[in-house]
């Protein structure tokens, strides 16, 4: 969609922005690096132009790919560039203390070392505004816990992609329950095998298709546990 002899800097705000989604959506790195620097050299806050030029670039992208429309290759280039913009962002956020939608811990389970869905989730994750701290692959309880402790966060992510390493997501999860501290975090797990009927045998809050269904599976349920907290 972007024209490579588009001048960004000629552009009015609204349709800099709109420029901006299209060129996430197209996977154009540079020019989002551009784009978010122009923005802030105007006197956007950080937070302004995550929230309305990546944040809602990147929401295009994971109902395009929700709905089939886009692939997991195309969504990959797009989540390079919107870390390409965030890369410019992120010092200048924890400056201005800007608001997080939440923060999660996830990791590939034990045993497994598949990561290209949940490095999606990870990047789709940060893309809607969350702090992610990703594990990497083959984590035993040991290290979901001891992120969990370090981190605090509002959400665990595990993923597996091998059958057989599926049930290990219930020792973390009885593990959790054994310590007494289950009830703290919102559990989503993710995987290819995966479907709701095993995510709620095992424990887990919620079972996650898609890395665009877990950024909407996690605002639900954090959004409730706010207003739980709140009631």
């Amino acid at each position: 969609m972007s024209d490579g002899d588009l001048d960004l800097n000629s552009l009015p705000d609204d349709e800099l922005v709109e420029q901006m989604h299209d060129d996430l959506y197209d996977g154009l790195a540079d020019e989002i690096v551009e784009g978010v620097e122009i923005l802030l050299k105007r006197g956007w806050t950080p937070y302004d132009v995550l929230t309305k030029a990546l944040v809602e670039g990147m929401r295009i992208v994971g109902v395009d790919f929700r709905d089939g429309i886009l692939f997991v290759p195309e969504v990959l280039m797009s989540a390079n560039s919107m870390k390409a913009g965030m890369n410019v962002l992120r010092p200048l956020l924890a400056e201005t203390g800007a608001p997080k939608v939440g923060k999660m811990v996830i990791g590939t389970v034990k045993g497994d070392i598949h990561d290209i869905g949940k490095n999606l989730v990870t990047m789709m994750m940060e893309g809607a505004g969350f702090e992610v701290i990703d594990l990497g692959i083959n984590n035993p309880v040991e290290n979901y816990l001891e992120a969990l402790e370090k981190h605090q966060p509002e959400i665990l992510g595990m993923s597996a992609l091998l059958t057989t390493t599926m049930p290990y997501m219930k020792v973390v999860i009885d593990t959790m329950k054994e310590k007494g501290i289950r009830s703290d975090y919102i559990v989503l797990v993710g995987g290819a095998p995966l479907n709701e009927a095993f995510s709620e045998a095992v424990g887990a809050d919620a079972y996650c298709r898609d890395a665009a269904i877990a950024v909407e599976t996690a605002k639900s349920l954090i959004g409730k546990r706010q207003g739980m907290a709140g009631a």
